[in-house]
């Protein structure tokens, strides 16, 4: 097992480090305070011996241990079991890679289970630590840091597509083929942005509405409001993000067929060019040919005239054609 850090609080101190999951326990049923264990990436067998040893629901270890799941919140008599979408912007590669985090809420314990590389929660325990007035109201008072820990952290996400979206815009108008795959790709990430944040307007609030069957004290409900508000600015972004891309795609549709049908009439005009140019050229090639059989019964050859005349007739053949090609705008 991974474990990232595991102390007990006293009156919002920290009070002792213990080496091990049993003494964590045995030191928070003695001191009277609060255990906080931090896990990264557990198995099975290592999460069921710590649901053994803090009394976890089993429905609680099962959700747990399925994964994949949505962002809610559970309750489960005293415990509640909530999962959370936690997201990074990486700018290298301009992608959102999202993760998962379980956190298992009892009456003196919280225990965070994180599978990915956010969010920072050692910057959440270093927050915590130093205002132990907040840290005095217990397990939800870590719950509300770690929510609050995990919004913060979608304003750069947030901030990574908007950027996006504004180079596609300029990309748009550039005639880039690959545009349109860009904003297939990108409408993928900004839904699963949503589906992220969007269930956290029901986790937050419930929280916040219901303080006192989630056991939450009232001095976190301004708190929690807080992180409700960030939450549902959030999701009006990414719902205009989405919008933006869908208004993206459509446009960049009709430009790759107005590009399509620019090409196809400028093909067009290139073949009335050449067909005018094979025509006007014809008429004196075929009286050429004619006269270059060589025969010696043929009309005209030996009139004294009859050579300027041909090319004459070549001549104005010619001018002829060329001036109806340019009247009817092929030329």
């Amino acid at each position: 097992m991974t474990l990232v850090d595991n102390a007990v609080y006293v009156d919002g101190k920290r009070s002792h480090d213990p080496d091990s999951l049993d003494e964590t326990f045995e030191l928070t049923r003695t001191s009277g305070g609060m255990a906080w264990i931090g896990l990264y990436r557990p198995d099975e067998i290592e999460l069921l011996a710590l649901a053994e040893e803090f009394g976890l629901n089993l429905l609680i270890v099962e959700d747990a241990l399925a994964g994949h799941q949505r962002s809610k919140l559970e309750q489960y008599n005293e415990q509640l079991f909530v999962v959370l979408r936690p997201a990074r912007y990486l700018d290298d590669v301009e992608r959102v890679e999202f993760g998962e985090l379980h956190l298992f809420v009892g009456p003196n314990f919280v225990v965070t289970v994180r599978h990915a590389e956010s969010p920072d929660l050692a910057r959440v325990r270093k927050r915590l630590e130093q205002e132990p007035e907040l840290l005095m109201l217990g397990p939800q008072a870590v719950l509300y840091a770690v929510l609050d820990q995990v919004v913060d952290e979608y304003a750069p996400v947030a901030a990574g597509l908007e950027n996006d979206i504004d180079e596609i815009e300029d990309q748009l108008f550039g005639g880039d083929a690959e545009v349109s795959r860009r904003i297939y790709e990108l409408s993928r990430e900004v839904i699963q942005f949503q589906r992220a944040i969007s269930p956290l307007q029901t986790v937050v609030g419930e929280l916040r509405n219901n303080a006192d069957q989630y056991g939450v004290p009232a001095e976190l409900r301004d708190n929690l409001g807080d992180v409700l508000d960030h939450v549902l600015r959030l999701i009006d972004r990414a719902n205009a993000y989405r919008a933006i891309l869908e208004n993206a795609l459509t446009l960049s549709s009709t430009l790759a067929s107005n590009r399509l049908a620019e090409t196809s009439i400028e093909q067009n005009e290139q073949v009335k060019r050449i067909s005018s140019w094979a025509a006007i050229l014809f008429a004196p090639t075929l009286v050429g040919t004619v006269y270059g059989m060589n025969f010696e019964n043929m009309p005209e050859l030996s009139w004294q005239f009859g050579y300027p005349l041909a090319l004459l007739g070549m001549l104005v053949t010619g001018i002829v054609l060329y001036l109806t090609f340019k009247r009817n705008k092929w030329l």
